[in-house]
């Protein structure tokens, strides 16, 4: 949280921001924008911004398990799929796991690192049976499980960059390394200059760098329509993919 002087007080405002990745590969920011509140009417407002600028043909969103951000998703990005941030999945379990993380750290490392969705399912959890020996209480705590925090859905390995926010929390470290300097913004505009300033520069670094997602990774992931099928009939072409 930010804090913004508005109206002779000082309040909390929050700096909501989105990285993608283009049909060349590369990462880029693809908006900011300043909310009094993180919740459901901030991010659908966000999204609704982002798709009148001209964003489409979204494949995939990475981002935590935020309700209002999941909601606004499908209900702005039609056709986008929604996937759940390994990094903030990781930080979730471990909030109710604490004693036992290392072990709960394995068993997922173990899910993630497998190709394909069908190739994690036999590594996954089982829940108890009757006349099975449990595994001892101090390493899968009764508060822990899968009933819970439930292990999401692992999908194909050619997705599988997009799945961790890691960038995006870095370049988020780095807003908040610049904004602590000035700790109280005289307005939202000062807020939205500098972190505008940040995010140029990393846009420009990214797009100057190196690609994010091969040339051939994408080759894979790209459905071209077939002209012969109706427009009902026709896919859609799958460009990853936006982070939040």
């Amino acid at each position: 949280m930010l804090k913004v002087r508005d109206g002779g007080r000082v309040v909390g405002v929050h700096a909501l921001v989105a990285t993608g990745v283009n049909a060349d590969g590369h990462r880029e920011i693809l908006g900011l924008q300043v909310s009094s509140a993180e919740d459901g009417a901030g991010w659908l407002g966000f999204f609704r911004d982002l798709s009148a600028r001209g964003l489409t043909s979204v494949a995939l969103v990475t981002s935590d398990a935020h309700n209002g951000l999941v909601a606004a998703v499908g209900a702005t990005l039609p056709g986008a799929g929604w996937q759940r941030c390994c990094t903030h999945y990781a930080a979730n379990l471990m909030a109710v796991t604490p004693a036992s993380w290392p072990w709960v750290r394995a068993l997922l490392h173990s899910v993630y690192d497998q190709p394909n969705a069908a190739c994690a399912r036999p590594v996954r959890p089982r829940p108890r049976r009757p006349g099975r020996e449990n595994p001892p209480r101090r390493r899968a705590p009764r508060r822990c499980p899968r009933r819970r925090a439930r292990l999401h859905r692992v999908p194909e390995g050619d997705l599988a960059p997009d799945l961790v926010e890691q960038p995006q929390e870095r370049l988020n470290r780095e807003i908040r390394r610049r904004t602590d300097v000035v700790g109280i913004f005289p307005d939202r505009d000062a807020l939205t200059r500098l972190v505008g300033a940040v995010l140029a520069e990393q846009h420009d670094e990214w797009i100057e760098g190196r690609r994010y997602l091969g040339l051939d990774v994408l080759a894979r992931i790209t459905v071209v329509p077939d002209p012969t099928t109706t427009t009902e009939e026709a896919p859609t072409t799958n460009i990853p993919a936006l982070s939040a």
